[in-house]
């Protein structure tokens, strides 16, 4: 029989492909609120069991013997202007799904092999030029506490017996989610260019290597702890932004200032957008992980020119 991966988070833009990456030699459950939905997004390649995010009941089972659990499940924290409810509903979306995924293991006769649980860089607030590793304190500002408390949460694991991983994300790249579709708009329309003063660094991973590099330290049964997941050579966004253009065959001519993003999103822009993170893997990397795209313009060119995986087109 084959072994067992427990996905939260499953139909998000992360949790497709990596169901994709692990169908064939892994039994993939993919936890979903919205079983129906999610049977179409993911059923061809993962088994779907429905969940409510906040409690045990009904799925806890299938943590039992697992070789793997696999935490991505909250808010987007991108989707819309950070009201004092939105932040709540960011911030609880977060901590309710990772203490539900540690009830869970904590019942379980047979406790899963390894949690993988998702952060993000953002925890490491915005640092201008500093190079940042895993060993950078914890930074200031919503995202920072968000990720700061998920992490706590996920730390009990160890008292479980349970192999505890934390992987703090950076921009992922891909066609079908996340950022990369909204930067590539406006040079669709020959308005392309950086946001703010282009300065600040942007951090960022390839969607294939997102999914290689988790699937890499489930894996891996000496990975613990804290990993960055972003790619050797972050960039500043007015360089990646040139990079892009290059690639679409576009000019990187204009830029949105700071004030009207400001104006415009408030303080999501000022942490997402404005405020930068020079995000090195040093501990992915000295544990033996090797990148497909360490640069942003080859990464650029192989995710929109359709050389990325074959599992995106899957």
């Amino acid at each position: 029989m084959a072994k067992r991966i427990v996905i939260a988070g499953a139909t998000g833009f992360i949790g497709r492909a990596l169901c994709r990456e692990l169908q064939g030699d892994y039994e993939v459950v993919a936890l979903s609120r919205d079983a129906r939905r999610a049977s179409g997004v993911v059923g061809g390649v993962a088994r779907v069991v429905e969940w409510d995010a906040r409690t045990t009941s009904g799925w806890a089972r299938e943590v039992v013997g697992a070789q793997a659990v696999v935490n991505l499940a909250g808010e987007n924290v991108a989707s819309g202007r950070w009201s004092r409810f939105r932040k709540d509903t960011i911030r609880q979306s977060r901590l309710q799904s990772a203490r539900a995924v540690m009830d869970a293991m904590e019942i379980a006769k047979t406790r899963p092999g390894v949690l993988v649980q998702a952060s993000a860089i953002g925890f490491y607030g915005s640092r201008g030029g500093e190079t940042l590793d895993e060993d950078a304190a914890c930074g200031k500002g919503f995202l920072a506490d968000v990720c700061r408390r998920v992490e706590t949460v996920a730390a009990k694991s160890d008292a479980l017996g349970v192999r505890g991983v934390v992987i703090r994300t950076g921009v992922v790249l891909g066609t079908d989610g996340g950022a990369l579709p909204k930067l590539m708009t406006p040079f669709r329309f020959h308005v392309g260019g950086h946001v703010g003063n282009g300065r600040q660094w942007f951090s960022w991973i390839s969607l294939r290597d997102e999914v290689r590099a988790i699937r890499f330290l489930i894996e891996s049964k000496r990975a613990q702890g804290a990993f960055n997941l972003t790619a050797p050579e972050p960039v500043t966004m007015k360089a990646f932004c040139q990079n892009l253009g290059e690639v679409l065959g576009r000019s990187a001519w204009t830029a949105v200032p700071g004030p009207v993003l400001r104006l415009l999103a408030g303080e999501l822009v000022e942490e997402v957008l404005l405020g930068g993170q020079k995000v090195l893997p040093k501990r992915l990397t000295e544990a033996g992980f090797e990148f497909e795209h360490r640069d942003a313009r080859t990464a650029l060119k192989a995710i929109i020119q359709g050389e990325v995986h074959e599992h995106e087109s899957a």
